[in-house]
């Protein structure tokens, strides 16, 4: 059983939780209710990001890549503790995100959505792949995400979106 927070239109914790996959009158998120997501880029120094691909009996998206972590806040997590538990459950890889911000906050009907991009350099073969969650991992620059898009390979994000991450790795 999964409890995530509850938020309201301010993303202001209202002191309830919500359990993930019930409906409202079973203790799931109601109207006007919302919960915290995060999604974590990492880059290396070449400009490419670390991929993950779904597992092929995962519930939403199974067998195709997505960025290289992501997943909802548990109940008393704020977004840097959730970035850094997702990216060290994901592929075993460990940053501490408590002295920085999402890059890029963006809305979802149900909730809140805090993007965090880092640099790290990883050798695919060190990562540790939840058997569960993630069958395999890779790096992959814009040109050829943006060709597995095409090709449905990866969780359907907006084009223009995938290209805004890769001008924000670097906010410089």
């Amino acid at each position: 059983m999964e409890l995530w927070d509850i938020y309201d239109i301010d993303r202001v914790r209202t002191g309830r939780v919500a359990q993930r996959g019930k409906p409202a009158s079973e203790g799931g998120l109601g109207e006007g209710e919302y919960h915290l997501v995060v999604h974590i880029c990492v880059f290396n120094g070449r400009g490419q990001l670390l991929l993950q691909q779904r597992q092929k009996d995962k519930e939403g998206y199974p067998n195709l890549w997505d960025v290289s972590a992501a997943g909802s806040a548990l109940a008393g997590e704020n977004s840097a503790a959730a970035a850094s538990r997702e990216l060290r459950e994901a592929l075993g890889l460990v940053n501490d995100f408590t002295k920085e911000r999402p890059f890029l906050t963006t809305h979802f009907e149900r909730g809140f959505d805090d993007w965090y991009f880092i640099r790290m350099e990883a050798d695919i073969s060190d990562l540790r792949l939840p058997p569960a969650e993630v069958q395999d991992a890779r790096w992959a620059d814009l040109a050829e995400i943006e060709r597995m898009l095409d090709s449905g390979e990866t969780v359907p994000y907006y084009r223009d979106l995938v290209r805004l991450w890769f001008v924000m790795k670097d906010p410089r």
